[in-house]
């Protein structure tokens, strides 16, 4: 009978120390957001992930540019983050891309979102996984989707396609920290 308890007992906490680890560990991109051959998607499911913030954009020179620009990432990333100052490896970053529409309401003049353009997708790697792959690279795969073809990248290259843009903030680990305020909550 004791070896029967010692048995049960020593079999609930190896479950309880599984669990408790698999919960703490982060495991490189998450929800199918890289296919085995290093191609970054879409996730399914990012609209049901954590609102980091938004961007409003009144005028752009480049297509894919204006208009609401939704940014999402799972909540364990954004409890990480807030607990060391950097995402995780694997953390998987989605800005969505709007259209726009402004007209008058009972409030003022107003902006709002319509259809969606196209996505950014950032996949954080600290490993440096893919070195030869021209979309990865300084800590992150890079990649851009339009609306009409959401399982094709026409990033070709992240130097040339990504950092023009993400050169401001290189110091904040490539990403605009200061629009996503739910970092900075306490």
């Amino acid at each position: 009978m004791k070896n029967l308890i010692l048995i049960l007992v020593t079999t609930c906490i190896s479950m309880v120390s599984i669990v408790l680890m698999n919960s703490e560990s982060t495991e490189f991109a998450t929800n199918s957001s890289v296919e085995p051959a290093e191609n970054i998607v879409v996730p399914d499911n990012y609209r049901n992930w954590a609102f980091l913030g938004s961007w409003a954009i009144a005028h752009a020179e480049e297509k894919g540019s204006s208009g609401m620009h939704n940014v999402f990432t799972e909540s364990k990333n954004i409890e990480y983050y807030k607990k060391n100052g950097s995402f995780p490896d694997g953390a998987v970053i989605v800005k969505e891309l709007l259209k726009a529409q402004t007209r008058p309401m009972t409030t003022g003049i107003a902006s709002s979102a319509t259809e969606i353009e196209g996505w950014f997708v950032m996949v954080k790697d600290t490993q440096n996984r893919y070195p030869n792959n021209p979309l990865w690279g300084n800590g992150w795969g890079w990649a851009y989707f339009e609306a009409d073809s959401p399982n094709k990248t026409v990033s070709t290259n992240f130097r040339v396609d990504c950092l023009g843009c993400h050169t401001p903030v290189q110091n904040t680990d490539w990403l605009f920290i200061d629009g996503y305020p739910v970092l900075n909550d306490k």
